[in-house]
């Protein structure tokens, strides 16, 4: 088989697994609201089940290598581990006390986040098309959390800002920390969510209903970031935003099928200037990304 049949096969695959992954991440609003425990309960299950998965496919991975190498976080690690912790955290809350659509719009803007803590962190220069997308994405979140003044969602969209910008972070900590082993990362910070969380709740009092769909949850998590991460290496980065960019619309009919929840017309309206702006950068992305492999336009 030629080199050009096994690149177009890696990328289809690969642009397969990176839907698969989003259709895996839309079920976590639908999941947590399903879930009667408190946060932290789920938090912990979610941990638990996510470790396990995630360690083992590690272990699996780096078979070859040697058992401390493979296993070898140091501080930037554990550093990634506990923004990631904070950030997930925040993630099952805000689903908690709000829209599924708020919570999956508001993370979408993610990606232009981290753009700026790069400005910020690392002076590395913002594009124009971002500065544009971020700005429409900006007004869109204000006109969705505007609405929410005076009502009981108004503070679960402000800790879904925070878990937004947390992300943003832990993906600016992902490119200065090169080197760190980003799905390990990742199973520590489930691990880290399973032990805090009993200090705070006492996750063996559960209802069976909620053992199952707890279980379902840390499943659907660990194969999400184990697609995703197989998925991104077989295509490039703007493929697998543009793919990645579908989790939102997905989270958002995936709410109103199981959990008949239809957001006020806000967080349309919020939402439409949100993904317009998401999809147009991620897609002008991947078009210059694509007139670059072009032939003769060189590599």
């Amino acid at each position: 088989m030629s080199d050009h049949h096994v690149d177009n096969r890696n990328r289809v695959l690969g642009a397969g697994l990176v839907l698969a992954s989003a259709m895996a991440f839309s079920l976590s609003g639908v999941l947590t609201k399903a879930i009667a425990s408190d946060t932290w309960t789920v938090a912990c299950w979610r941990g638990l089940f996510g470790a396990i998965l995630i360690a083992a496919y590690v272990l699996w991975r780096n078979r070859n290598a040697p058992m401390p190498a493979t296993l070898r976080l140091g501080w930037r690690g554990w550093l990634l581990a506990s923004v990631g912790s904070l950030s997930s955290l925040a993630f099952i809350a805000a689903f908690k006390l709000t829209y599924v659509a708020n919570v999956a719009i508001i993370y979408a803007t993610v990606p232009f986040a981290a753009a700026f803590l790069e400005w910020v962190l690392m002076r590395q220069k913002v594009r124009h098309p971002t500065l544009v997308a971020a700005t429409i994405s900006v007004a869109g979140v204000l006109v969705m959390v505007g609405a929410g003044v005076g009502s009981v969602n108004l503070f679960g969209d402000f800790v879904a800002v925070l878990m937004m910008l947390g992300n943003a972070l832990y993906m600016v900590l992902i490119r200065l920390f090169s080197k760190t082993p980003v799905v390990l990362a990742a199973a520590a910070s489930a691990l880290q969510l399973f032990v805090i969380g009993w200090f705070f709740t006492d996750p063996l009092d559960i209802s069976l209903h909620d053992g199952m769909l707890l279980t379902l949850f840390g499943l659907s998590f660990a194969i999400a970031a184990i697609l995703w991460t197989e998925g991104t290496k077989l295509i490039t980065a703007a493929e697998s935003g543009l793919l990645g960019s579908a989790e939102v619309p997905l989270a958002i009919f995936m709410a109103w099928v199981f959990l008949a929840e239809i957001p006020p017309m806000a967080s349309f309206i919020g939402g439409v200037m949100v993904l317009g702006a998401v999809f147009w950068h991620a897609n002008r992305d991947y078009r210059q990304a694509a007139g670059r492999h072009q032939p003769g336009q060189g590599h």
